[in-house]
């Protein structure tokens, strides 16, 4: 029979591993694309909302980067590679 403890300690060990197998796709800013087009892409290449995409494209401008998507590796990197080839910075880190 596990303790709380134990139990605990399994949840945090799993809960770790879990973000460690965590990317994200982080999108700069520049001063060549509209928001219109930012939206429109984030919609296409992130299946975010029109809310979502929105709201980053926003950040994006007034912070200078914005996280767009988590998850792991192997789906970030055409999600990446649609936002590049759309004329977007972007990189997964």
């Amino acid at each position: 029979m596990s303790t709380k403890e134990e139990v605990l300690e399994e949840v945090l060990v799993e809960t770790d591993t879990q973000k460690e197998n965590e990317n994200e796709i982080v999108l700069y800013n520049d001063e060549v694309n509209t928001f219109d087009h930012v939206i429109d892409t984030l919609i296409a290449a992130c299946e975010h909302t029109p809310e979502q995409a929105e709201q980053c494209s926003i950040i994006v401008h007034y912070k200078g980067k914005c996280t767009v998507k988590t998850g792991p590796y192997k789906d970030l990197e055409p999600r990446c590679t649609k936002l590049l080839d759309a004329g977007l910075s972007a990189e997964i880190v």
